[in-house]
């Protein structure tokens, strides 16, 4: 119903898949961050979903991500500043320092545990000052962490 009524707004959606595994939910043990590995998950953009996003691209439309994995699949399918109609295995793992090849305006993302790639990939994306005033607040209202848990939308160039 909320996506009905996005889109009754004159929001184009469109519809990323990434099968989540270890990959996602493993807690990083390497003393270097650099050194962690991702496993390996599956990704598919669909033809007419990647021509909905060039489109977006193409009119320097806003473009809003629904949670991190979203992220990881679009990066694992741009080239040359285009989303393609892509399938197959990605292990991209995305930590401060990353260079994003698409312009993400917005995201609506879960609060990620500690240790987590989703949690640097939030960083990586919004900043890490930003990110913590972002949990510190969560903190102190009791919010609810992990994949079922309470959300927050952040937008590029806004503070909390």
């Amino acid at each position: 119903a909320l996506l009905k009524q996005i889109e009754s707004l004159g929001v184009t959606l469109a519809s990323v898949t990434l099968h989540i595994g270890i990959g996602t939910f493993a807690t990083i043990r390497t003393p270097v961050v650099e050194e962690w590995k991702m496993h390996p998950e599956y990704f598919e953009i669909a033809p007419d979903q990647a021509e909905r996003i060039n489109r977006a691209l193409k009119d320097k439309a806003r473009i809003v991500v629904v949670g991190t994995t979203s992220v990881r699949t679009l990066e694992s399918a741009v080239r040359n500043g285009q989303i393609q109609n892509a399938s197959g295995w990605t292990d991209v793992f995305i930590y401060p320092g990353y260079a994003f090849q698409c312009p993400y305006a917005a995201m609506l993302t879960n609060f990620h545990l500690p240790e987590s790639s989703l949690l640097l990939l939030v960083c990586a994306l919004f900043g890490r000052e930003k990110i913590l005033a972002a949990y510190a607040e969560a903190v102190r209202k009791r919010y609810r962490f992990y994949s079922l848990g309470d959300a927050m939308y952040l937008e590029m160039g806004k503070t909390i």
